[in-house]
């Protein structure tokens, strides 16, 4: 079957297909705002230029392996921090995230989580692509989001993690999928907890119930902040018991030290 192409429009001398001529439109009724203080852009970029300076992203150098930031130089293309030096039995190919958890990216990420500001995916998407360049790079075969308990999705509406791979398959062309890993033990908030008791309460918490979709692939375990990466652990656990060839984690924001 043929492939009907977008219309093309002629405007001032310059074609414009129909998808663009509508974007104008709505951009024009409804122009893109920063989302942390709300100035009209002229791009889709997310933030303005004064509220881009206030956040912090994760650049290297960092840990090669789990991308935590060194806040010093370091030498060399592939050091690793303290903690991936003595474990090596960690459940992850490669860690990384955008954003460093701190007071400007928290309320953004809070917001995006728990009130409702689920347009900020398509902008959290595209740092998500440009953060985990060293693990498309290194080759991907499928997005899996952390999933939520069914009960707390009932509660909350929504997965934020779903959001973000969903917009994330768009930007990369790799498939997401949603099925496969279930949350079937309903845990308490991580927020709760710190050290070893997160660790607790996410213990065996996932389980994948089609393990034929997984065996075999090289997945990226999609998520909002990475604190001590006790729930992507876990997920990462069950994933690679069920055949999963690799597992890597990617996260907009994560909690530094």
């Amino acid at each position: 079957m043929p492939k009907i192409s977008s219309p093309v429009y002629i405007i001032g001398n310059k074609p414009i297909s129909m998808t663009n001529f509508l974007t104008g439109i709505i951009n024009t009724i409804l122009p893109p705002r920063c989302i942390k203080c709300g100035k009209i852009l002229e791009e889709v970029d997310g933030l303005c230029s004064d509220c881009f300076n206030e956040v912090t992203f994760v650049t290297k150098p960092y840990c090669s392996k789990c991308g935590m930031p060194f806040h010093e130089e370091v030498s060399g293309n592939k050091m690793l921090c303290g903690t991936c030096v003595k474990n090596k039995n960690q459940h992850f190919r490669m860690a990384r995230s955008s954003l460093e958890y701190d007071e400007v990216s928290k309320p953004l990420i809070l917001s995006f989580k728990f009130y409702d500001r689920t347009e900020y995916n398509k902008v959290f998407a595209k740092w998500l692509k440009l953060a985990g360049k060293d693990i498309f790079d290194a080759g991907v075969d499928l997005i899996i989001p952390i999933p939520l308990h069914y009960t707390r999705l009932l509660k909350r509406r929504y997965n934020q993690s779903a959001l973000l791979a969903k917009e994330l398959s768009k930007l990369s062309g790799i498939k997401t999928d949603y099925g496969s890993v279930v949350r079937h033990k309903r845990t308490k908030p991580q927020v709760q907890f710190s050290g070893s008791a997160r660790h607790r309460n996410v213990k065996d918490a996932f389980s994948v119930k089609r393990p034929i979709n997984i065996k075999g692939k090289r997945i990226i375990l999609i998520d909002d902040v990475m604190t001590t990466g006790s729930t992507l652990s876990e997920c990462a656990k069950a994933l690679l018991s069920s055949g999963a060839l690799s597992v890597d984690f990617l996260t907009i924001a994560r909690v530094d030290g």
